[in-house]
C-alpha cells in the first residue's frame, strides 16, 4: 500500500505482514517501510518506478519484515541500478545480507549503506524527520512532516508593484519588510495559509495498549503492527 504525502486520517493495521510506501511531495523519491514478501508489487500497483526507491526502513529482523528484502535488492541489481540505497534496520541485518549475497554468489551494482537503528532522529531530509524509540518490545517510529508554507500569490504581488527577486522568497516565508518610505509589506498578506505538517506514529507492539489508545486522537495517522 502507499501513503501519499502523509495526508491521511487515523488508520489501523493489525497484520504484521504489511509494507507501505512513502512518497515525498514534489520529489520522485520513495521510501519503503517494512519489506515483507511481495513488497515489489506495491510499486506496480501504485504505478511507481522501483528505481526511485531511496530508503528502506526495517523495524525488526523477524521473517515478516525481511522476507522480501533480498529479492527486492536483487531486482534493483538486475535493472542496472547505480544510485545509492540506504537501509535503516536493527543491528544484525548487515550479516544477514552478507550471508544472502554469499549464498547466492551475488554482488550489487550499487552502493548499499546499512544504518543501525537507535533511539533518536534517524532521518532528516526533504522537510521530513523520522524518530525512533528503542525499547525491549521493539522499535517504534514517529514520522514528522514540517509545516509547509502557503502558495505565494504572484498576481497580488504584481498588483502591489513588487518586482520579482529574492524578496519573493522571503515574503513566501512570512517575513515583513519596511520600505524607505515607511510602507509595510507583510508576507502573510501575499501568501495563502500555511499547512501544518503531518505526524505519523508507527507502533510495532501492543505493549502499553492503554497509553497507545490515549494517543490515538492526537495524531493524524497511527499504525499498529
Amino acid at each position: 500500500m502507499i501513503l501519499r504525502y502523509l495526508d491521511f486520517h487515523s488508520y489501523i493495521l493489525k497484520n504484521k505482514n504489511h509494507s507501505f510506501l512513502f512518497r515525498i511531495p514534489g520529489l520522485k523519491d520513495t521510501w519503503l517501510f517494512n519489506c515483507s514478501e511481495g513488497s515489489q508489487f506495491n510499486f506496480l500497483n501504485c504505478n511507481l518506478k522501483i528505481n526511485n526507491l531511496s530508503k528502506i526502513i526495517i523495524p525488526s529482523l523477524h521473517i515478516v519484515s525481511v522476507s522480501g528484502l533480498l529479492g527486492l535488492l536483487s531486482t534493483l541489481n538486475l535493472i542496472g541500478r547505480t544510485k545509492t540505497l540506504h537501509i535503516y534496520a536493527p543491528i544484525g541485518l548487515k550479516y544477514y545480507l552478507d550471508l544472502g549475497k554469499k549464498y547466492s554468489c551475488t554482488n550489487f551494482s550499487y552502493l548499499l549503506y546499512v544504518h543501525t537503528l537507535k533511539t533518536g532522529l534517524i532521518i532528516n531530509q526533504y522537510f521530513c524527520r523520522i524518530y525512533t524509540l528503542d525499547y525491549e518490545q521493539g522499535y517504534q517510529f514517529l514520522f514528522v512532516q514540517s509545516q509547509r508554507s502557503g502558495t505565494f500569490l504572484l498576481k497580488k504581488a504584481k498588483i502591489n508593484n513588487l518586482k520579482p527577486g529574492p524578496i519573493y522568497g522571503k515574503l513566501k516565508k512570512g517575513f515583513t519588510f519596511l520600505t524607505p518610505d515607511g510602507f509595510i509589506i507583510e508576507g502573510n498578506y501575499l501568501t495563502s495559509s500555511s499547512q501544518l505538517g503531518i505526524q505519523v506514529l508507527c507502533l510495532t507492539s501492543f505493549f502499553y495498549k492503554k497509553t497507545i489508545y490515549g494517543i490515538l486522537n492526537k495524531h493524524n495517522f497511527i499504525l499498529f503492527f
